[in-house]
C-alpha cells in the first residue's frame, strides 16, 4: 500500500465507529514556548485528556505532523525518522479496552477495511505490573489479546517478562503476549508511577509490533523479543489507557472518566503493508531517492546510511519551510539549519559538489500534494531557502578550513564542529592526511555532553506538552491579539501572524511586512493597545462552524488547518456577553484555543501599560515585536 492509502483507510475505518476526522495540529504549536515542535499526536489533545470538553466530541480520529528533535542523532537505520505522522484515535471518557483493542486488532488485520496484515506476524506487550507504586498487572488486556489470536486460530500465549533486561535474557519462549515493566508499558508525562505527582493522570498501555522475520543481532542481547532493538521487530501502534489518577498519599484512584489515546506511525505502517522493514523504501520517498540516485551515481543499497539521513531531513526541512520557519541560529530555525547541514555533510560523502538539497525536497511536495497542499504551494519558498541555506554553509565549510590551517599542530576538532559545522570525520582524514593527531575519544565525549545538553534544554520545553498558564502569561496573550489588530489598523489589512512565541515576560508576535515601522507607527500602535485595555472590554470564547468564523473575519493561523467547528476568541464590545458577543461589533476576533483574561482591563493590573521593546525583521517580509505590560 501507498502511504495515502494507509492513511485513508485508518480515517474511514475509525469514522465508520463514531469518530470525527480532526486536522493535523500545525507542527510549530501556537502560543506555546513550553516546546518547539508537535512530537506526537496526543500533545495537541492533552487539555481534552485532562476534562476540557472537546468542540468536535468524545470520539476523535486524525493523523497528526509530528517532529522530534531528540531523533535527529538515530536517523540511519530502517525505522527512525524525525519527521512522521502519527495516526491517532481516542476515546474521552466514552469506550475504553473492550472496544479498543478488536478494533486495532481488526483495522490491521481486515483485508476489507484495513491494512490486511498477516495475524501472525502481530504480537503484543501489556503492563505487568510496577512493585514500587504497587500497581497491579493489567491482566483485562491481556485476556482480550488472547481472545482475538484464538478467533484467528493462533495460540496466544502469555510470557511474563518484566523489564527489558530480563527479555533479553528469557527471549521469545513462543509466546504471543508480552508483559513489561513501568518503564515500557506505563504512560504518564512525568514517566513511570513512582515519578507522577499527586493530581497527574496515567495508566497502563499495550504495544503492538510486527515481526519481519529479519535474524537476531546478538549486538543488542542474548536473545530477541518484541522490545529489542536489532531491527527484527518494529512497533506499529499503542493503545494508552488513562485509566488513574494519582493521590496525595501516594496511591491510585481510578479516573471517572478513562480515556484511551492510540498512536500508530504512518510511515512504520505502511512499510508492515509491503512486509519490508525499511521505512524510506515507502512511496512518499520514491521520487527524492531517485533524485539522490541520479545526482551521484550511487544507488541507496550502497550507501543507505547517507541516503536516510537526506531523505529524512529534506522532508522535515520542506514541511518547516512550507510552515514559516526559517533557517537561524536558536530554536526552530536552529533545528532546520541543522538538518540542512548534515544532509549537506552526507551530500558530500556521495560525491555531489552542486547544490542537489532544493532538487531533493521538491519530491515531498509532489509526494504529499493531496493530504498537506501548503507544502506543494509553498515549492518557490522551499527551493530559494534550502539554495541559499546551502550557499551560505559552503562558505561556512570554507571558513572552517581556513581556520583549520590557522591551528598548526594543535587541533580543536570540538572548535571547528560546533563553530563551524566541521564535520569530525572530516577533521580526522585531513589529520590523518597530515600526519596529525587528536584524542578523538575525548572529543566524541565532548560532543556527546554538548549533545545530553540539548536534549535536556528539549525536554524542559517539552514540559508535558502544556502551555504555560500563568497569569502573567494569560494577560501576554490577551495582548497579542490586541496588538495583531492594532497592527493591521495602522499598517494595513493585509498585515497577518506568521508566528509567536509568548512567555511570563514578554510577548513577542511575527507579522507580515515589508518594512521597518516608522517611530510613529510604532507609538500609534501603542497608544490603541493601551486605549482598548483602558476601555475594559470583555474577552468572549464562542464555538461555532468555521465558515460562520471565516463569515466574520476571524483570524487564524497562517498555513493551519482547522475543524469543522472552531473555537474564536473576541475582544470587545463593551456591551458584549458570552450570550451576545455582538461580532459585528467586537474589536478584535481570532480562531484561538485560549486561554485568556476575562476582560482587557486585567491587563493594566497595578497600573501597567503596554510597551514596545524591540521592532526588528525577522526573515524576508516578516517583521518581529517584542513587547511587555509593566
Amino acid at each position: 500500500m501507498t502511504v495515502a492509502d494507509v492513511r485513508k483507510r485508518y480515517l474511514d475505518f475509525f469514522t465508520k465507529r463514531g469518530h470525527t476526522v480532526i486536522p493535523s495540529a500545525p507542527i510549530v504549536p501556537e502560543n506555546d514556548p513550553t516546546t518547539l515542535f508537535t512530537s506526537s499526536g496526543m500533545q495537541p489533545l492533552v487539555p481534552y485528556l485532562l476534562g476540557q470538553p472537546h468542540p468536535q466530541g468524545i470520539r476523535l480520529v486524525d493523523s497528526q505532523m509530528s517532529f522530534r528533535a531528540d531523533d535527529v542523532e538515530e536517523v540511519g537505520d530502517n525505522r527512525h525518522t524525525t519527521f512522521f505522522e502519527m495516526l491517532g484515535n481516542w476515546s474521552l471518557g466514552d469506550y475504553f479496552k473492550q472496544e479498543q483493542l478488536p478494533w486495532v486488532f481488526d483495522y490491521l488485520t481486515s483485508a476489507t477495511e484495513g491494512l490486511g496484515l498477516d495475524p501472525q506476524k502481530l504480537y503484543v506487550t501489556v503492563f505487568g505490573g510496577d512493585a514500587e507504586s504497587a500497581m497491579i498487572a493489567d491482566s483485562e488486556s491481556v485476556e482480550i489479546w488472547k481472545k482475538l489470536f484464538s478467533e484467528k486460530g493462533i495460540a496466544a500465549t502469555f510470557v511474563e517478562l518484566g523489564t527489558e533486561e530480563h527479555g533479553n535474557e528469557v527471549g521469545m519462549q513462543g509466546g504471543r503476549i508480552f508483559s513489561y515493566g513501568a518503564k515500557k508499558n506505563w504512560w504518564s508525562r512525568a514517566g513511570v508511577p513512582s515519578k507522577m505527582p499527586a493530581g497527574e493522570i496515567g495508566g497502563p498501555d499495550s504495544e503492538i509490533f510486527y515481526d519481519f522475520g529479519l535474524p537476531h543481532n546478538p549486538a543488542f542481547g542474548k536473545e530477541c523479543h518484541p522490545n529489542c532493538d536489532c531491527g527484527r521487530f518494529i512497533e506499529i501502534g499503542n493503545s494508552v489507557f488513562m485509566q488513574f489518577i494519582k493521590q496525595t498519599d501516594g496511591s491510585f484512584k481510578e479516573l471517572p472518566k478513562r480515556n484511551v489515546d492510540f498512536g500508530g506511525g504512518l510511515e512504520r505502517l505502511t512499510a508492515a503493508t509491503r512486509n519490508n522493514p525499511d521505512v524510506f523504501l515507502t512511496d512518499v520517498f520514491d521520487a527524492a531517492r531517485g533524485v539522490i540516485e541520479a545526482r551521484s551515481g550511487t544507488k541507496y543499497e550502497d550507501a543507505t546510511r547517507s541516503f536516510r539521513i537526506i531523505l529524512d531531513h529534506m522532508r522535515a526541512a520542506s514541511f518547516f519551510i512550507a510552515s514559516g520557519i526559517r533557517p537561524a541560529n536558536s530554536e526552530q530555525g536552529y533545528v532546520l539549519r541543522r538538518l540542512i547541514r548534515r544532509s549537506l555533510r552526507e551530500a558530500d560523502k556521495l560525491g555531489i559538489k552542486d547544490a542537489v538539497l532544493a532538487e531533493v525536497a521538491e519530491g515531498f511536495g509532489n509526494a504529499y500534494a493531496e493530504a498537506y497542499p501548503f507544502v506543494h504551494n509553498a515549492a518557490q519558498t522551499i527551493r530559494e531557502e534550502l539554495e541559499k541555506e546551502e550557499t551560505q554553509f559552503r562558505k561556512t565549510l570554507a571558513q572552517g578550513m581556513r581556520e583549520f590551517e590557522k591551528m598548526g599542530n594543535t587541533i580543536d576538532a570540538f572548535m571547528l564542529f560546533t563553530t563551524y559545522g566541521f564535520p569530525l570525520e572530516l577533521t580526522e582524514e585531513i589529520a590523518r592526511e597530515r600526519g596529525l593527531t587528536f584524542d578523538k575519544a575525548a572529543v566524541q565525549a565532548k560532543m556527546t555532553e554538548h549533545q545530553a545538553l540539548s536534549r535536556a534544554g528539549a525536554a524542559q520545553k517539552f514540559a508535558g506538552g502544556l502551555a504555560d498558564h500563568a497569569e502573567q502569561t494569560v494577560r501576554y496573550h490577551t495582548a497579542h491579539h490586541l496588538l495583531l489588530k492594532a497592527l493591521q489598523s495602522v499598517l494595513g489589512p493585509d498585515v497577518h501572524q506568521r508566528g509567536s512565541n509568548i512567555t511570563s515576560e514578554r510577548l513577542r508576535i511575527d507579522f507580515s511586512y515589508g518594512q521597518k515601522m516608522t517611530p510613529e507607527q510604532l507609538a500609534e500602535v501603542t497608544r490603541i493597545v493601551n486605549e482598548k485595555i483602558a476601555e475594559a472590554l470583555p474577552v468572549t470564547r464562542t464555538v461555532m462552524q468555521k465558515e460562520e468564523a471565516e463569515k466574520l473575519g476571524a483570524e487564524h493561523e497562517f498555513g493551519a488547518q482547522y475543524p469543522d467547528q472552531v473555537s474564536v476568541y473576541s475582544v470587545g464590545p463593551a456591551t458584549a456577553t458570552s450570550a451576545d458577543p455582538k461580532f459585528s461589533e467586537a474589536y478584535s476576533i481570532e480562531f484561538c484555543g485560549g486561554p485568556h483574561v476575562e476582560n482587557t482591563r486585567e491587563l493594566g493590573a497595578n497600573g501597567a501599560q503596554f510597551k514596545i521593546l524591540k521592532e526588528e525583521a525577522s526573515s524576508a517580509g516578516v517583521r518581529r515585536i517584542k513587547a511587555v505590560l509593566e
